[in-house]
């Protein structure tokens, strides 16, 4: 069985610790166990109890009343509040991750396939994947969902995106050119991977080197793509020394550099740009693409 801790709960949840120690002391719901140093722990079974309970309560069912019913009620409830045809875009990300949590391949793809017939791959990329992937800590906070469970669905929407970006057409001749690349010591390529289908999706030529790179690869990439911006992610928090190292080599280059993610920015170099997210990246693409 699989313990949690509170922060985690918090994470994988969205409800905060003083609701869930509120809720532990007023209704029956709840009954987290302690380790030896009085540290709150959590199972899996009341993982996705609050996580259906967050979805009744989005659906106007008081904590009161919930609390006065049995694990099968519960469970009826939230089937008969799912087959709405009117499904809330929190509680489908309540769906989610019980999906990763219980490694259930079939309800999260039914999830994902609904978003896109709804509302087109892109804005189920920006608007659905991106907020789960950020919402369960896999994109810019290490460390804070369960590693096996990340694993999982973190490998689920890299088959997914990668069969989007194989279905683009290839970008005409003269469109302009964005490098995306991880650094050294950097592995979380999700992140960049949407980055990659949404640059597609605009007509943008990527240049895709993926994880892990050496500074002076880029600098070899680049005397043939002849890039318009590159784009970088971080994950993994960098040393000063490596800091100061990346700024020294990319600040002397002569054209921007977008970042996302896990950097700190002060003291950056002018062509640096820090990327706030999805909508903050198709802005800033479509300004290059559109100047050229």
């Amino acid at each position: 069985m699989n313990t949690y801790s509170m922060a985690q709960v918090e994470t994988l949840t969205g409800i905060k610790g003083h609701t869930l120690r509120v809720w532990e002391r007023r209704y029956s719901f709840l009954k987290p166990k302690r380790t030896n140093t009085n540290i709150r722990f959590y199972s899996d079974s009341e993982i996705r109890k609050l996580l259906n309970i967050n979805i009744l309560i989005s659906n106007g069912y008081r904590v009161s009343k919930i609390d006065k019913m049995n694990e099968d009620q519960v469970h009826d409830l939230v089937l008969e509040v799912n087959s709405a045809s009117s499904a809330k875009f929190d509680d489908d990300l309540n769906r989610l991750v019980l999906s990763m949590l219980e490694f259930d391949e079939d309800s999260f793809n039914g999830i994902f396939q609904r978003h896109v017939t709804r509302n087109g791959l892109l804005s189920t990329v920006i608007n659905l994947l991106y907020p789960f992937l950020n919402h369960v800590g896999i994109l810019w906070s290490a460390n804070k969902s369960i590693p096996a469970q990340e694993h999982f669905v973190s490998n689920l929407i890299r088959q997914k995106v990668i069969t989007a970006i194989d279905m683009i057409p290839p970008a005409k001749e003269d469109s302009s050119v964005v490098v995306m690349f991880l650094p050294e010591n950097e592995n979380h390529e999700i992140g960049l991977l949407l980055a990659n289908y949404i640059a597609r999706d605009l007509g943008f030529r990527v240049y895709y080197l993926g994880q892990n790179v050496p500074m002076l690869n880029i600098e070899d990439v680049n005397e043939k793509a002849f890039a318009d911006v590159l784009l970088t992610m971080f994950v993994t928090p960098m040393t000063e020394d490596s800091r100061d190292r990346f700024m020294k080599y990319f600040g002397a280059m002569n054209l921007p550099i977008f970042i996302s993610g896990n950097f700190n920015m002060e003291g950056a170099p002018g062509n640096f740009e820090y990327i706030g997210g999805p909508d903050h990246l198709i802005e800033r693409l479509k300004g290059i693409k559109f100047s050229d």
